[in-house]
């Protein structure tokens, strides 16, 4: 029973978001044989004050 989680930074629309679950779905599918009603993804998502990268929160890099 495959469980992937994806963190990422919100702002995504709900058919981004079901565009991504049904192919990440279908790789994990295909890849280790497994049916789609074995799969679970999980979304988190974050603010962009909640992230940073090279020393800057990412909400203060334009």
């Amino acid at each position: 029973m495959p469980i992937v989680q994806i963190d990422m930074l919100e702002g995504r629309s709900l058919e981004q978001k079901r565009a991504l679950v049904e192919k990440v779905t279908d790789a994990i599918t295909e890849s280790v044989n497994c049916p789609k009603e074995a799969v679970t993804i999980i979304i988190r998502e974050m603010a962009t004050q909640n992230l940073g990268k090279a020393g800057k929160l990412k909400v203060d890099q334009k």
